[in-house]
């Protein structure tokens, strides 16, 4: 941290109504690879929350008025300004969530990505007219934006999955208001001093770090003011918060949880799939929500793709994400590791077979050894719940009928992916795929311009593409009479 000592990016009070605001109370944030203590930031209250969506209610009367073009231009110079920071934001996020600092560089570019993307949207919120049924009527259509925004997202992503809310938010004339999880805040906080520099008004972008979830999440979904609330995390919690929002019928994006296949296939290109699935599984230490979490692969080439998936964990190098080269860095919290070496311990108990890893670098410290399991079955807890963290749970399967009942069956429905070079089994699988997202042949599919979402239990509504403003918009129609 003592490297971004004189930086003006390290905040440690909230940001609303276009300035700084201490609490009472503060909460340490420390560096899971290290222990280390690297701030004690203001501990948001739910009077403050208040307050916080009272300034977004204040100003949006003025923002959304705003032309779209100069929206567009302030977005725009966000994004500039994140880019120019790249580095120092990177080293932030690296500091106090844990990825590798390459990764943490990726996530600032993909960040950036998105308030590049909704800046030029924001120019192409177009309407309607529609044929009216008698000579002396107009019918018209047009979109406004649904007002007040509230956002509560996760430490996985700290930096990205704030601008990709924020970005569609804003674009479309709304105001913003986010709880970012309290072991990463720094960076949130951050990108509300950038927000400030690049002259997105007061009480347009709005920040409130706290320990106090329910307490805040309850302001964010119950204030009258508040029109809608977009959610990134747990299942669970989103179910609370749609609850919660149900009282005053409010607008939802719900972004849940994820237990996705990965499926090799014998015609697979296996060399391609193992580095899919390296990328899928081991990004962030394998804590995203959309990693892969079961990994079928076809019974006559599995000890083919095994041994070369082997090789390729043996390669990847684990430690501080700070320092040069390395892979993987620490699970976020003590309790991320204890449930990820229980579920190991689960499987290996009833029946699975320990290939590498299964334990932490350390008898002490937050690194779990990137992990692989074999002969794993459906009812091992390790298939039923979402890992989150380094381990590979591989199953075999014959048949393409037998892999798709076996991957559909699930409560969640967010990401899948499978490797095959035959044509029509491409079309067929990722049709009966239930999932929101298919990566073919791919194991990486976030980008800007696609609809990032799911089905099922998780979640809906999207984000990014064209499609990821139509969840901030509202449908205005129009009847002009009287005109014969």
């Amino acid at each position: 941290m003592s490297t971004l000592t004189q930086s003006n990016l390290v905040k440690n009070d909230n940001y609303w109504q276009g300035r700084w605001q201490s609490a009472a109370q503060r909460f340490a944030v420390t560096n899971p690879a290290t222990g280390e203590l690297l701030a004690e930031v203001a501990d948001a209250t739910p009077a403050q929350a208040q307050q916080a969506v009272s300034a977004a209610a204040e100003a949006f009367g003025s923002w959304s008025a705003l032309p779209a073009a100069e929206r567009s231009a302030l977005l725009l110079r966000w994004q500039q300004l994140l880019l120019a920071h790249q580095d120092e934001l990177a080293l932030l996020l690296t500091l106090e969530q844990g990825k590798p600092l390459a990764e943490a560089k990726g996530e600032i570019a993909y960040g950036a990505s998105y308030l590049q993307w909704f800046a030029e949207e924001a120019k192409r919120v177009y309407g309607d007219t529609i044929p009216a049924p008698a000579a002396d009527k107009r019918i018209l259509v047009i979109k406004q934006p649904v007002g007040v925004v509230t956002a509560i997202t996760p430490w996985n992503f700290p930096n990205a999955m704030i601008a990709r809310k924020a970005a569609a938010a804003l674009a479309a004339g709304c105001t913003f208001v986010v709880k970012p999880a309290q072991q990463t805040p720094l960076s949130a906080l951050a990108l509300a001093e950038l927000a400030a520099q690049a002259g997105i008004p007061a009480g347009v972008f709005n920040v409130l770090a706290s320990t106090d979830a329910k307490g805040i999440g309850a302001v964010l979904t119950k204030d009258p003011l508040v029109a809608k609330c977009s959610f990134t995390g747990s299942t669970q919690v989103g179910k609370t918060l749609l609850a919660q929002c149900a009282e005053g019928v409010k607008r939802v994006s719900m972004e849940l949880g994820g237990n996705a296949p990965f499926i090799v296939f014998e015609d697979a290109d296996l060399d391609a799939a193992v580095q899919g699935l390296m990328a899928s599984k081991f990004r962030n230490a394998g804590q995203t929500c959309v990693c892969t979490n079961r990994v079928y692969v076809q019974a006559s080439v599995l000890p083919q793709f095994s041994q070369k998936l082997q090789q390729a964990v043996a390669a990847l190098r684990i430690g501080n994400g700070t320092a040069p080269g390395i892979d993987l860095g620490p699970l976020i919290d003590e309790a991320a590791c204890q449930k990820v070496h229980s579920l190991v311990q689960d499987a290996m108990t009833a029946g699975a077979e320990l290939i590498c890893g299964g334990q932490r670098q350390h008898s002490s410290g937050l690194f779990y050894l990137p992990t692989i399991l074999t002969g794993v079955n459906a009812a091992m807890a390790v298939v039923q719940q979402e890992i989150f963290g380094p381990v590979v749970a591989l199953q075999s399967f014959d048949s393409e009928a037998e892999v798709l009942a076996k991957a559909n069956a699930t409560e969640h429905g967010l990401a899948a992916y499978f490797y095959s070079r035959d044509i029509g089994r491409i079309f067929r699988v990722s049709e009966g795929l239930s999932y929101g997202m298919v990566g073919v042949n791919e194991g990486i599919i976030s980008n800007a311009a696609a609809p990032f979402g799911g089905v099922k239990q998780s979640g809906y509504g999207r984000e990014g593409s064209k499609y990821g403003l139509e969840d901030y918009l509202t449908i205005k129609y129009i009847c002009l009479g009287g005109l014969a």
